[in-house]
Protein backbone atom coordinates (compact mmCIF):
# COMPACT_ATOMS: atom_id res chain seq x y z
CA UNK A 1 0.00 0.00 0.00
CA UNK A 2 2.92 2.33 0.87
CA UNK A 3 4.56 1.92 -3.00
CA UNK A 4 2.08 4.09 -4.76
CA UNK A 5 2.70 7.02 -1.93
CA UNK A 6 6.61 6.72 -2.53
CA UNK A 7 6.33 6.39 -6.33
CA UNK A 8 3.82 9.34 -6.26
CA UNK A 9 6.77 11.55 -3.99
CA UNK A 10 9.47 11.11 -6.60
CA UNK A 11 7.44 12.04 -9.97
CA UNK A 12 5.84 15.03 -8.78
CA UNK A 13 8.88 17.29 -8.09
CA UNK A 14 8.52 20.47 -5.67
CA UNK A 15 9.41 23.09 -7.58
CA UNK A 16 13.19 24.37 -8.31
CA UNK A 17 13.16 27.96 -6.38
CA UNK A 18 14.97 30.63 -8.45
CA UNK A 19 16.96 31.17 -5.84
CA UNK A 20 18.07 27.70 -5.79
CA UNK A 21 18.58 26.59 -8.97
CA UNK A 22 21.12 29.83 -9.68
CA UNK A 23 22.99 28.74 -6.18
CA UNK A 24 23.44 25.29 -7.39
CA UNK A 25 24.30 26.58 -10.96
CA UNK A 26 27.16 28.22 -10.20
CA UNK A 27 28.24 26.17 -7.97
CA UNK A 28 28.11 23.55 -10.08
CA UNK A 29 30.84 25.81 -12.21
CA UNK A 30 33.36 25.31 -10.04
CA UNK A 31 32.43 21.54 -9.31
CA UNK A 32 36.00 20.54 -10.20
CA UNK A 33 37.77 23.19 -8.23
CA UNK A 34 38.47 20.64 -5.27
CA UNK A 35 39.31 17.42 -7.76
CA UNK A 36 41.65 15.21 -6.27
CA UNK A 37 43.14 11.43 -6.90
CA UNK A 38 41.21 10.34 -4.06
CA UNK A 39 37.86 11.19 -4.44
CA UNK A 40 37.78 13.25 -7.84
CA UNK A 41 34.76 15.47 -7.42
CA UNK A 42 33.58 14.06 -4.14
CA UNK A 43 34.18 17.43 -2.48
CA UNK A 44 32.38 19.41 -5.84
CA UNK A 45 29.40 17.22 -4.92
CA UNK A 46 28.87 18.48 -1.66
CA UNK A 47 29.78 21.81 -2.21
CA UNK A 48 26.69 21.90 -4.98
CA UNK A 49 24.00 19.72 -3.32
CA UNK A 50 24.53 22.37 -0.09
CA UNK A 51 22.17 24.63 -0.75
CA UNK A 52 19.55 22.82 -1.08
CA UNK A 53 20.06 20.70 1.88
CA UNK A 54 19.51 24.05 3.89
CA UNK A 55 16.10 23.18 3.45
CA UNK A 56 16.16 19.95 5.47
CA UNK A 57 14.47 20.08 8.92
CA UNK A 58 16.60 21.57 12.04
CA UNK A 59 18.20 23.61 9.24
CA UNK A 60 22.05 23.71 8.60
CA UNK A 61 22.13 23.78 12.64
CA UNK A 62 20.37 19.62 12.22
CA UNK A 63 22.15 16.34 12.22
CA UNK A 64 20.14 15.27 8.76
CA UNK A 65 21.89 18.42 7.34
CA UNK A 66 25.57 17.44 8.77
CA UNK A 67 24.76 13.66 7.58
CA UNK A 68 23.30 14.76 4.02
CA UNK A 69 26.34 16.92 3.43
CA UNK A 70 28.66 13.85 4.33
CA UNK A 71 27.24 11.23 2.23
CA UNK A 72 27.64 13.56 -0.59
CA UNK A 73 30.63 14.44 -0.31
CA UNK A 74 32.63 11.25 -0.67
CA UNK A 75 33.65 9.91 -3.91
CA UNK A 76 31.87 10.54 -7.03
CA UNK A 77 32.95 10.88 -10.64
CA UNK A 78 31.36 11.76 -14.01
CA UNK A 79 31.32 14.57 -16.49
CA UNK A 80 31.42 17.77 -15.17
CA UNK A 81 29.10 19.54 -17.71
CA UNK A 82 26.94 16.53 -17.14
CA UNK A 83 27.15 15.92 -12.79
CA UNK A 84 24.35 18.78 -12.53
CA UNK A 85 22.19 15.57 -13.35
CA UNK A 86 23.53 14.05 -10.12
CA UNK A 87 23.52 17.64 -8.12
CA UNK A 88 19.35 18.01 -9.22
CA UNK A 89 18.48 14.00 -8.56
CA UNK A 90 20.48 14.14 -5.25
CA UNK A 91 19.25 17.11 -3.60
CA UNK A 92 16.12 16.09 -4.33
CA UNK A 93 16.24 12.45 -2.81
CA UNK A 94 17.61 14.32 0.15
CA UNK A 95 14.72 16.29 0.94
CA UNK A 96 12.43 13.87 0.02
CA UNK A 97 14.61 12.32 2.96
CA UNK A 98 14.92 8.93 0.60
CA UNK A 99 16.69 6.17 2.97
CA UNK A 100 20.30 6.45 2.74
CA UNK A 101 21.40 3.05 1.65
CA UNK A 102 19.51 3.76 -1.01
CA UNK A 103 20.42 7.32 -1.85
CA UNK A 104 24.02 5.68 -1.76
CA UNK A 105 23.47 2.99 -4.25
CA UNK A 106 21.70 5.54 -6.60
CA UNK A 107 24.91 8.02 -6.26
CA UNK A 108 27.33 5.06 -7.23
CA UNK A 109 25.41 3.86 -10.65
CA UNK A 110 25.40 7.59 -11.79
CA UNK A 111 28.99 8.07 -12.25
CA UNK A 112 29.45 5.53 -15.17
CA UNK A 113 26.96 6.95 -17.42
CA UNK A 114 26.99 10.15 -16.76
CA UNK A 115 30.68 9.88 -17.42
CA UNK A 116 30.56 8.34 -20.80
CA UNK A 117 27.26 9.78 -22.36
CA UNK A 118 29.39 13.70 -21.35
CA UNK A 119 32.65 12.44 -22.80
CA UNK A 120 31.00 11.49 -26.42
CA UNK A 121 28.24 14.33 -26.42
CA UNK A 122 31.24 17.04 -25.25
CA UNK A 123 34.43 15.85 -25.90
CA UNK A 124 34.33 13.86 -28.80
CA UNK A 125 31.47 16.09 -30.77
CA UNK A 126 30.61 19.65 -29.18
CA UNK A 127 34.24 20.93 -29.06
CA UNK A 128 35.36 19.57 -32.22
CA UNK A 129 32.62 21.11 -33.95
CA UNK A 130 33.15 24.53 -32.29
CA UNK A 131 36.69 24.19 -33.38
CA UNK A 132 35.80 23.22 -36.97
CA UNK A 133 33.11 26.56 -37.25
CA UNK A 134 36.69 28.84 -35.99
CA UNK A 135 38.98 27.42 -38.32
CA UNK A 136 36.22 28.75 -41.10
CA UNK A 137 35.92 31.86 -39.21
CA UNK A 138 39.36 32.39 -39.50
CA UNK A 139 39.61 31.28 -43.52
CA UNK A 140 36.57 33.60 -43.84
CA UNK A 141 39.09 36.47 -43.11
CA UNK A 142 38.32 37.42 -39.09
CA UNK A 143 40.85 38.37 -36.99
CA UNK A 144 42.32 36.30 -34.32
CA UNK A 145 40.67 38.07 -31.49
CA UNK A 146 36.78 37.75 -33.53
CA UNK A 147 37.92 34.00 -34.18
CA UNK A 148 38.49 33.45 -30.64
CA UNK A 149 35.20 35.74 -29.30
CA UNK A 150 33.20 33.69 -31.71
CA UNK A 151 34.65 29.96 -30.74
CA UNK A 152 33.54 31.20 -27.06
CA UNK A 153 30.39 32.50 -27.94
CA UNK A 154 29.24 29.46 -29.78
CA UNK A 155 30.94 26.47 -27.22
CA UNK A 156 29.47 28.40 -24.36
CA UNK A 157 26.30 28.42 -25.69
CA UNK A 158 26.03 24.23 -25.73
CA UNK A 159 28.04 23.81 -22.97
CA UNK A 160 25.98 26.48 -20.54
CA UNK A 161 22.59 25.24 -22.22
CA UNK A 162 23.72 21.55 -21.07
CA UNK A 163 24.83 22.54 -17.11
CA UNK A 164 21.05 24.28 -16.89
CA UNK A 165 19.34 21.53 -18.57
CA UNK A 166 20.86 18.78 -16.50
CA UNK A 167 20.49 20.63 -13.13
CA UNK A 168 16.98 21.08 -13.87
CA UNK A 169 16.39 17.34 -15.42
CA UNK A 170 17.87 15.80 -12.12
CA UNK A 171 15.50 17.73 -10.31
CA UNK A 172 12.65 16.99 -11.99
CA UNK A 173 13.16 13.35 -12.29
CA UNK A 174 14.81 12.50 -8.85
CA UNK A 175 15.72 8.46 -8.57
CA UNK A 176 13.60 8.45 -12.18
CA UNK A 177 16.87 10.31 -13.89
CA UNK A 178 17.38 7.35 -16.02
CA UNK A 179 14.69 8.89 -18.26
CA UNK A 180 16.00 12.14 -18.62
CA UNK A 181 19.59 9.71 -19.82
CA UNK A 182 17.63 9.11 -22.72
CA UNK A 183 16.96 12.50 -24.22
CA UNK A 184 17.53 12.69 -27.88
CA UNK A 185 20.10 14.59 -27.79
CA UNK A 186 22.30 12.82 -25.45
CA UNK A 187 21.81 9.52 -27.24
CA UNK A 188 21.65 10.69 -31.04
CA UNK A 189 23.41 14.29 -30.55
CA UNK A 190 27.51 12.85 -30.76
CA UNK A 191 26.33 10.92 -34.18
CA UNK A 192 24.30 14.04 -35.87
CA UNK A 193 27.23 16.84 -34.87
CA UNK A 194 30.06 13.95 -36.16
CA UNK A 195 28.33 14.15 -39.34
CA UNK A 196 27.93 17.83 -39.40
CA UNK A 197 31.71 18.25 -38.12
CA UNK A 198 32.31 15.96 -41.18
CA UNK A 199 31.24 18.96 -43.58
CA UNK A 200 32.99 21.75 -41.25
CA UNK A 201 35.90 20.20 -42.09
CA UNK A 202 35.73 19.94 -45.61
CA UNK A 203 34.71 23.29 -45.70
CA UNK A 204 37.40 24.39 -42.84
CA UNK A 205 40.34 22.68 -43.97
CA UNK A 206 40.84 24.52 -47.14
CA UNK A 207 39.84 27.92 -46.70
CA UNK A 208 42.19 28.05 -43.52
CA UNK A 209 45.33 26.62 -44.98
CA UNK A 210 44.20 29.03 -48.15
CA UNK A 211 44.92 32.05 -45.79
CA UNK A 212 47.38 30.68 -43.87
CA UNK A 213 49.71 30.67 -47.14
CA UNK A 214 48.57 33.95 -48.07
CA UNK A 215 46.13 32.71 -50.71
CA UNK A 216 44.38 36.31 -50.74
CA UNK A 217 40.29 36.49 -50.33
CA UNK A 218 38.57 33.01 -49.12
CA UNK A 219 36.00 33.95 -51.80
CA UNK A 220 37.57 33.74 -54.91
CA UNK A 221 36.56 31.26 -57.09
CA UNK A 222 38.91 28.61 -56.63
CA UNK A 223 39.02 28.31 -53.20
CA UNK A 224 35.62 28.21 -52.21
CA UNK A 225 35.27 26.02 -54.94
CA UNK A 226 38.10 23.87 -53.34
CA UNK A 227 35.72 23.93 -50.09
CA UNK A 228 32.91 23.29 -51.57
CA UNK A 229 34.39 20.08 -53.30
CA UNK A 230 35.68 18.73 -50.44
CA UNK A 231 32.62 17.49 -48.49
CA UNK A 232 31.38 16.24 -52.23
CA UNK A 233 34.85 14.32 -52.45
CA UNK A 234 34.71 12.72 -48.85
CA UNK A 235 30.89 11.33 -49.51
CA UNK A 236 32.18 9.95 -53.19
CA UNK A 237 35.32 8.36 -51.11
CA UNK A 238 33.12 6.97 -48.36
CA UNK A 239 31.13 5.31 -51.20
CA UNK A 240 33.95 3.83 -52.93
CA UNK A 241 35.29 1.85 -49.70
CA UNK A 242 35.38 -1.79 -50.77
CA UNK A 243 34.89 -1.26 -54.25
CA UNK A 244 38.14 0.93 -55.89
CA UNK A 245 42.04 0.25 -54.92
CA UNK A 246 42.95 2.46 -52.98
CA UNK A 247 46.07 3.37 -55.24
CA UNK A 248 44.09 4.66 -58.18
CA UNK A 249 42.02 7.06 -56.44
CA UNK A 250 45.32 8.93 -54.83
CA UNK A 251 46.98 8.55 -58.52
CA UNK A 252 43.19 10.28 -59.80
CA UNK A 253 44.05 13.02 -57.14
CA UNK A 254 47.54 13.52 -58.08
CA UNK A 255 46.41 13.66 -61.50
CA UNK A 256 43.69 16.07 -60.70
CA UNK A 257 46.43 18.41 -58.19
CA UNK A 258 48.95 18.46 -61.40
CA UNK A 259 46.46 19.52 -63.95
CA UNK A 260 45.33 22.48 -61.45
CA UNK A 261 48.83 23.24 -61.36
CA UNK A 262 49.62 23.36 -65.27
CA UNK A 263 46.12 25.54 -66.21
CA UNK A 264 46.99 27.64 -63.04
Amino acid sequence: MDTPTLTSAIVQAPALRPSLRASMLLRCLAIQGSWNYEILVGNGMGFCVEPALRDLPGGVDGELYRQALARQSVYFNAHPYLAGLAVGALARAELDQVAPVRIERFRTALCGPLGSVGDRLVWAAWLPACSLVALILFGAGWTPLGVVVGFLILYNIGHLGLRDWALRAGWQHGLRVASALGHPVLQHGPRYIGRVSAVLGGLALPLAVHRAIGGGSPFAPVPLAVAAATPVLAVILVRLQGRAEGWRVVMWLLAAFVLYSVVR
